[in-house]
């Protein structure tokens, strides 16, 4: 079951990072009929007010309420998490195993919290391209070369950079945006009340922004390495 094929794999450095740039178009693929996964590269710990049981006692519950059918957590090192072959190939096993059509990995420097968050964004590029790699069997536990066909990326609204895309597109997710606080709510170790009403205004107002240019009441950010190909207009 674990290893069923999934439509979607969202990737990310630490539980809560998916939650927060994401979490409510995750929940819309659920109720839409996909089989969505989740990997949390690092278990996010060693931080002030966490542990490794909490953080994943917290993730689990994040799941529960996401309704995404699979998490995994790779176990790479927080901190200090590297675009490495090593985590390379532990990432590309995961690709082969699950066969994604779209691997959705979160994008972006972010100098003002963790170095690991562009890290992941460049292991999740690698690890998509290594797990193509033909007569490298061995280095991904016997599994069977697969290209996910997609990439697309969820960047981080505090990103360092201002990023021009080739494309974007926005989400509505006005039916699920309240999951999206649920599932960051289950975070008590890194989110106190007073830290979670701070973040919960900054995550609407930027919902808010991204929906309104579309006309939606809440909306989440996502772009592409390509332009958005068509053979019809219309």
């Amino acid at each position: 079951m674990e290893h069923e094929k999934l439509d979607i794999l969202a990737v990310a450095p630490h539980p809560d990072d998916l939650e927060i740039t994401c979490g409510a178009t995750l929940a819309k693929l659920v109720k839409q009929g996909y089989r969505v996964g989740i990997i949390d590269l690092t278990s996010g710990e060693p931080t002030p007010r966490g542990t490794e049981e909490i953080r994943k006692r917290e993730a689990e519950a994040a799941r529960q309420i996401l309704g995404v059918q699979v998490r995994i957590n790779l176990g790479l090192p927080n901190r200090v998490l590297m675009d490495s072959p090593e985590g390379r190939f532990a990432l590309g096993t995961e690709l082969r195993r699950f066969q994604p059509k779209v691997l959705l990995t979160v994008a972006g420097r972010t100098p003002a919290a963790s170095p690991d968050h562009h890290q992941g964004h460049l292991l999740a590029e690698a690890s998509r391209f290594y797990s193509q790699l033909t007569k490298w069997d061995d280095r991904f536990g016997g599994t069977s070369a697969y290209r996910v066909p997609y990439l697309v990326y969820a960047p981080f609204p505090f990103d360092a950079e201002q990023r021009i895309w080739h494309s974007t597109f926005v989400i509505d997710v006005s039916d699920t945006f309240e999951q999206k606080l649920a599932a960051i709510r289950c975070y008590e170790s890194q989110f106190d009340p007073a830290r979670f009403e701070m973040v919960k205004h900054f995550i609407s107002g930027q919902a808010a922004a991204d929906g309104a240019r579309c006309g939606f009441k809440y909306g989440e950010r996502f772009a592409l390495p390509h332009p958005v190909g068509a053979s019809d207009l219309v």
